[in-house]
């Protein structure tokens, strides 16, 4: 019962997103005519203060900054959700938690994930010195793409795929702690043979919760390097307002990261993998879809002379 409330609270959710995601692009062109070219009646009134915004060449119309901003915020936050949760990256942050600092284990991979964002993103931007037309088509295909491909795996998904990737993931992580553990042997049997042992408790201490934090940076970094997520930001960004999509990415894993640590195992033993992936197919589909409705590529684009 509860799992089947849970799913349709998602469902809800995520289409409220979506919603706003596009009825926000649907009317961003609107108010931009309505910056870029008033009406008669407004256009012959404040001719002094009119020519004042214009010699301005750093001022853009509000509407523009604003409308793009949100609709990359609203595109990039709804699909992170639906592509982070339940995935490896997750379970490793579940895994991480239950046996360390929860506090150190966020920290570590929202660093990797930050940072992951920001790079995808700026590739992405790169890819607007391309043509309008051919950017705007090809990640229309792609979303659709995603879409189609996460549909089949979550028809096709059986009832414990989530186990099994939480095993792999927690067998990920084993090995990483095995490693780790060793070198905090070493590093006790050195701190024993010092003078000072306070000061030598005092270094371990932050020489493990160090460790820590670079353990969790590098598995999440690895684990998201070509990941479904990262793909999606460069695409994201490669169409919509980069700020927005930065944002919206950082958030959308602070949310995914922050219920992996606190609620650990249990979330991850309540959570279906297979209806969030075909939830996340749907999503992505729908933004595919909406190229069909909202299309900006062949009218001619509003400038401010």
């Amino acid at each position: 019962m509860f799992n089947f409330v849970g799913m349709w609270m998602k469902v809800v959710v995520l289409a409220c997103l979506v919603v706003l995601s596009i009825s926000s692009e649907a009317d961003s062109k609107e108010k931009l005519r309505q910056v870029v070219h008033p009406p008669v009646a407004e256009e012959h009134q404040d001719v002094a203060a009119e020519t004042k915004h214009h010699s301005d060449p750093t001022r853009k119309p509000l509407a523009e900054l604003d409308i793009s901003f949100y609709h990359g915020f609203l595109a990039s936050l709804s699909v992170i959700i639906v592509s982070e949760l339940g995935d490896k990256t997750w379970f490793i942050a579940v895994i991480m938690a239950m046996r360390h600092s929860r506090l150190t284990v966020f920290s570590g991979a929202m660093a990797a994930l930050a940072l992951m964002t920001v790079l995808s993103a700026c590739l992405g931007w790169v890819t607007q010195l391309i043509p309008r037309m051919v950017t705007y088509y090809v990640s229309t295909a792609l979303f659709a793409l995603f879409g189609l491909k996460m549909l089949h795996e979550g028809y096709h998904m059986s009832a414990s795929e989530g186990q099994e990737e939480f095993e792999e993931a927690q067998a990920e992580v084993a090995k990483r702690e095995m490693d780790l553990d060793a070198g905090k042997f070493v590093d006790m049997e050195a701190g024993n043979a010092g003078s000072n042992r306070s000061s030598s408790s005092a270094w371990l201490i932050f020489s493990f919760a160090s460790r820590i934090f670079i353990e969790a940076f590098t598995m999440t970094f690895v684990a998201e390097w070509g990941d479904r997520s990262q793909l999606t930001t460069i695409i994201l960004a490669a169409r919509e307002d980069i700020a927005g999509v930065i944002s919206g990415g950082i958030l959308g894993h602070a949310l995914c990261t922050g219920i992996a640590v606190i609620g650990g195992k249990l979330v991850a033993q309540r959570i279906s993998v297979r209806t969030v992936t075909i939830i996340g197919g749907v999503v992505f589909l729908i933004f595919a879809l909406s190229a069909f409705f909202i299309n900006d590529v062949d009218e001619e684009p509003l400038r401010v002379d």
